[in-house]
């Protein structure tokens, strides 16, 4: 396993992966629509990356061929049906194609704790979906789910120390709902361990590995270590129901990125932490890291600035 191809590798998980392949001495390719997004991995000597939509089918078949193995790290938190079911599900389809018809057997796919084709969201749904189009390919397949995952540069725990600093106070739908925060550098370890491991559950062609940390927090218990190390504390007000999907409905319609959905709010309908039906961490290797330990350095050097 020397030569990976990584589909969204320009992402947040993706250039933590990119930089550990990279000192372990693997090659990394990794397409993208948009070549700017690559620049903070043009220093590694061992990723490529090049102006290609992994969205089209014969792209995607002219990627594949010559790799030693496929890592899948696309994934979207908001959008419309359509969206989710072009990056979650037809994607993997295509992508199980190009790699049965490349010769490409071996893939990775970070999939989501709570993925269930009969989960509350769209969000859930699509990624379930994803996963049997994977599975019903007979790759040699590792599917990894993990938690929401925490890290420098995270879009989660620094978006609510910012939103500290801005606002006196918290509202906060889905407060009370259950995670088991991951930090991306474990997820990422997780995916080399996987393709060095190159080994299949049992007589089947996947393993599923739940990708976690040693930690069960509330939603409102992270907004408040965000906000003690990352900027000022301010008091949490959890909403009830109507009121949080009425908050999610404005946030949705708001200019710019969105920061909370409808969709969000159904996936915390069911508490994101592990199963305990399938292996973790550990089962690699990995004694996963805390958000308790890791999030306040990351955290405090944000305030400094």
């Amino acid at each position: 396993m020397k030569n990976i191809l990584v589909l969204g590798g320009t992402g947040f998980v993706g250039r933590q992966l990119c930089e550990q392949l990279d000192r372990t001495g693997w090659r990394a390719t990794v397409p993208t629509r948009e070549p700017a997004r690559g620049a903070l991995l043009q220093h590694l000597s061992g990723v490529t990356v090049m102006e290609a939509d992994v969205h089209d089918a014969g792209t995607l078949a002219r990627l594949v061929p010559g790799h030693d193995a496929v890592v899948n790290l696309v994934a979207i938190l908001h959008g419309n049906a359509a969206a989710f079911e072009r990056a979650h599900v037809e994607l993997p389809r295509k992508l199980a194609l190009a790699c049965l018809q490349g010769g490409v057997t071996r893939l990775v796919h970070v999939s989501a704790l709570g993925a269930d084709v009969a989960g509350p969201s769209r969000y859930q749904r699509s990624k379930a979906q994803g996963e049997a189009a994977l599975i019903e390919a007979g790759l040699d397949l590792t599917l990894l789910r993990p938690s929401v995952i925490f890290g420098a540069e995270d879009r989660f725990l620094n978006l609510f120390a910012r939103l500290q600093r801005l606002f006196p106070i918290m509202p906060l739908a889905g407060a009370h709902a259950r995670f088991q925060p991951v930090w991306v550098n474990d997820v990422a370890r997780a995916i080399i361990l996987s393709l060095e491991r190159h080994t299949r559950a049992d007589s089947e062609h996947t393993e599923i590995i739940e990708c976690v940390g040693p930690d069960v927090l509330t939603l409102a218990d992270l907004v408040r270590l965000a906000g003690r190390h990352g900027s000022r504390q301010r008091p949490v007000l959890p909403l009830y129901m109507p009121l949080g999907r009425l908050q999610a409905l404005m946030m949705e319609l708001a200019p710019g990125e969105t920061l909370m959905s409808r969709d969000n709010l159904d996936s915390m309908r069911v508490d994101n932490v592990a199963s305990g039906r399938h292996p973790d961490l550990r089962s690699l290797g990995i004694a996963p890291a805390s958000v308790l330990t890791v999030a306040p350095a990351y955290l405090g050097r944000r305030q400094e600035r």
